[in-house]
């Protein structure tokens, strides 16, 4: 996927058409996988730059601490006269503030677009718990149907704390672990769930979780992160 960088927006050439250029084909690349219902990591990383314009648009200190400087024990003064002259210019803090209010309304527009895709994933997923849950269901096993596709492809979970700046957050850690294909001896969730506990020791009474999608998304891009965001749901 073509990327741009963190502070693509203030590196030079600082030339209001020459970003619009490289955003737009920045965004070009976005919107055909979003067309393909391919939402990651095109919309974190579209989020992520909406988020980072509206920060430096906020803190221009910010901005102006920002510019690249690479400096070298023998040019260091005259780098930092030449890079104080920029970010005291008017001119090209006009010209950022231009780029960062186009890009702005860009980003918006595909982000709106990303938004809606994701609402209509979402609102084909359905999520139900498989037996007797254990009172921690930090640690189980999700059942993932896409679709159309032939077979249920299941996947052991564990959800983790992290610390962030102020508070506690959770994530959760998959590995895929096999596929069971629709057949008599094991055409249900409840039967993969009776395999897996006689297979797989170390989980005696396992959380089991079935995600199923009645329509077949991009499994990588799509469906495996939203069946994440919405087992995380359920388990809070």
């Amino acid at each position: 996927m073509s990327k741009l960088n963190t502070d693509w927006f203030i590196e030079i050439p600082l030339d209001f058409e020459y970003k619009k250029y490289q955003l737009l084909a920045y965004l070009k690349e976005i919107n055909h996988h979003f067309h393909r219902n391919q939402l990651y990591p095109n919309l974190n990383d579209l989020v992520f730059h909406y988020n980072n314009l509206h920060k430096f648009k906020k803190d221009k200190t910010t901005l102006q601490d920002s510019f690249p400087v690479r400096l070298t024990h023998a040019d260091t003064e005259a780098v930092k006269l030449t890079y104080e002259k920029l970010v005291n210019d008017d001119d090209l803090m006009l010209e950022i503030e231009r780029i960062i209010s186009y890009a702005i309304v860009k980003l918006d527009e595909v982000l709106k677009e990303g938004k809606e895709i994701y609402d209509f994933v979402e609102s084909r997923l359905t999520i139900e718990a498989i037996g007797v849950m254990p009172l921690y269901p930090y640690n189980g096993y999700m059942l993932l149907k896409n679709g159309t596709e032939k077979g249920i492809l299941v996947y052991e979970y564990q959800v983790t704390l992290f610390e962030g700046k102020d508070e506690q957050y959770r994530g959760v850690h998959m590995d895929y672990l096999t596929k069971y294909d629709r057949h008599l001896l094991y055409g249900t969730p409840e039967l993969i769930r009776k395999d897996l506990i006689h297979q797989r020791k170390k989980l005696p009474n396992p959380a089991v979780y079935h995600v199923e999608s009645d329509i077949t998304f991009p499994l990588n891009q799509t469906l495996l992160p939203l069946a994440k965001r919405s087992l995380m749901k359920q388990i809070s």
